[in-house]
């Protein structure tokens, strides 16, 4: 029997499909494709359970070989799976992600859309809440996005998961991974939040014990990028770490503040993934107890770093060991 899960990750399982280096995924042929199952909470709660934090995955996919894939996939990592659902008419997303020949992506749209829309666009609540009760009797994270709350469906069920966890005490992480094209498929992948995202986002910016932003969003949501004004500028005076890619880290954690330069990957072959590896090394520490957070972050940064060395977001996710051997070369 596995442990009862630490964290629970709500939200996307999709196929990342990235085109050739420099290629466009949308008219590149199958094989100069690389097809690898991603999504930021299914990513998280791979890593989580790879680095040793008993974790739970809940989200929709559909009835189809991808979602069996994400299935036996999460399974054999000791994912719990009690809050997956499955939905017979509506297909698991594909994301087409253009890569560059220096490793960053861009999003670019979507593939498999029957004309009902995706799976993880109508996580339903109802059986949320029946499975509910055993994903949360020992949870101490609830980690979300914001990619949920651009669908009705899926952003009830996000609403109703935070409204539960804070009553129980579980604490909400919020790595808000803007991705505009969620919400419109034919917006420019590098465009802001408009009005109505914002006031979307807000009920789970107030709920956050946690906080991951990237730079840009910072700057988007709260016009600095300066972690300890950003937690100041709250009533719950969140945790804060913002991110910059290759460059340092600010953070603002436990009432302490600073600066971590960035870990230097051993190669870099794609950044899909390295973001909620960080999460996932991160929530792994806060999970295990206290400890300085110049400890945490470092730890949290060789995850990010560790998975830049392989393809996709989840194969090349390292175990607990793999990270201290980095961290110690």
């Amino acid at each position: 029997m596995q442990p009862a899960p630490k964290v629970i990750c709500l939200g996307e399982a999709l196929v990342d499909r990235l085109g050739p280096l420099g290629g466009d995924p949308a008219t590149a042929t199958a094989d100069q494709c690389d097809d690898r199952l991603g999504g930021a909470p299914a990513n998280v709660a791979c890593a989580l359970a790879r680095l040793g934090t008993p974790s739970a995955f809940v989200g929709r996919l559909g009835r189809d070989s991808i979602g069996e894939s994400f299935e036996q996939l999460m399974a054999n990592r000791g994912v719990e799976l009690a809050g997956l659902q499955r939905d017979a008419t509506r297909p698991s997303r594909v994301v087409l992600v253009r890569r560059h020949a220096d490793g960053e992506r861009v999003f670019q749209g979507f593939a498999g859309d029957q004309g009902q829309g995706f799976s993880d666009q109508a996580l339903d609540q109802a059986e949320l809440e029946r499975a509910w009760p055993a994903l949360a009797a020992q949870a101490q994270w609830l980690l979300v996005g914001t990619i949920p709350l651009a669908t009705a469906a899926s952003a009830a069920s996000l609403r109703w998961a935070v409204s539960q966890a804070k009553a129980a005490g579980v604490r909400i992480a919020l790595d808000v991974n803007w991705r505009p094209t969620f919400w419109d498929v034919s917006s420019d992948p590098a465009a802001g939040p408009d009005a109505e995202a914002l006031s979307a986002m807000q009920p789970l910016i107030a709920a956050a014990s946690l906080l991951k932003l990237a730079k840009e969003e910072a700057l988007w949501l709260f016009g600095s990028a300066d972690p300890s004004a950003i937690s100041a500028g709250l009533p719950q005076a969140p945790d804060v770490v913002v991110t910059d890619g290759g460059n340092p880290v600010h953070w603002s954690l436990g009432g302490a503040s600073g600066v971590l330069e960035a870990l230097a990957p051993p190669q870099v072959v794609d950044t899909t993934g390295a973001g909620d590896a960080f999460s996932s090394g991160l929530l792994h520490q806060l999970v295990q107890g206290a400890m300085p957070p110049e400890q945490m972050l470092r730890f949290a940064a060789a995850c990010g770093a560790l998975v830049c060395g392989g393809a996709g977001a989840i194969d090349p996710q390292p175990d607990a060991a793999a990270v201290q051997r980095f961290l110690q070369r």
